[in-house]
């Protein structure tokens, strides 16, 4: 199997982040009726940069008209089309969502169920995100004891009810290991295989991880 993302995966991956920020840009000016570059980029908390590329695609687009005001600046207004637009946009962003979390919880669980299964009762996710949390949810329904997350270079994660580790040292007698990790899977079951029993390295298919090395 070939660890490369297929080409047509990672176009639709492009074109989803590119939806996400276009909603989240025509949200905004919706929600401040008359706002500026600046504004928005501070508002989607992304580079000024990113925020004029959209800005000025989504004129080109004719979601959104440009008025100059005072000292020079511009502000931004959403128009008829861009309202359409990103009513669109939010409806396919809400489906996508519906449907990948649907996935992941299955997936997720089936995983669980196989630890269950192999009697390996004692499993430690490694990776944060929503995909983690989807799977501690699913846990809630089979006899295993989650120990914690292995998130050695993701953010605080305040919100985790689970304790989060380094490395898989941080946890004891740990039996199976469920790579939930959406940032860098592949990474991050390459390093698990160094840590612990290959046999024991559970993967979801839906983040395409390969067994196998690929050759030089």
């Amino acid at each position: 199997m070939n660890v490369a993302r297929a080409p047509s995966d990672l176009a639709d991956r492009r074109q989803d982040e590119n939806d996400a920020i276009t909603l989240r840009v025509l949200t905004a000016i919706e929600a401040k009726k008359a706002v500026s570059q600046r504004m928005v980029a501070r508002e989607l908390d992304i580079a000024l940069g990113l925020a004029n590329a959209y800005l000025r695609r989504c004129a080109a687009k004719g979601w959104i008209k440009v008025s100059q005001i005072p000292a020079r600046r511009y502000a931004y207004y959403l128009t008829p089309k861009g309202f359409a637009e990103k009513s669109r946009l939010a409806a396919s962003y809400l489906r996508n969502s519906l449907a990948f979390v649907r996935l992941a919880k299955e997936q997720c669980d089936g995983a669980i169920a196989e630890c269950e299964a192999r009697d390996w009762r004692r499993i430690v996710f490694c990776g944060s995100g929503e995909i983690t949390d989807i799977a501690a949810l699913c846990a809630k329904d089979h006899d295993v004891q989650v120990l914690g997350i292995v998130d050695g270079d993701g953010p605080v994660r305040e919100r985790s009810m689970l304790p989060i580790g380094k490395t898989l040292a941080s946890f004891e007698k740990v039996e199976a290991v469920i790579v939930t990790d959406c940032r860098a899977p592949q990474a991050t079951y390459d390093r698990m295989v160094a840590e612990f029993d290959r046999d024991r390295i559970l993967m979801l298919p839906l983040l395409h991880i390969s067994r196998e090395r690929p050759s030089e």
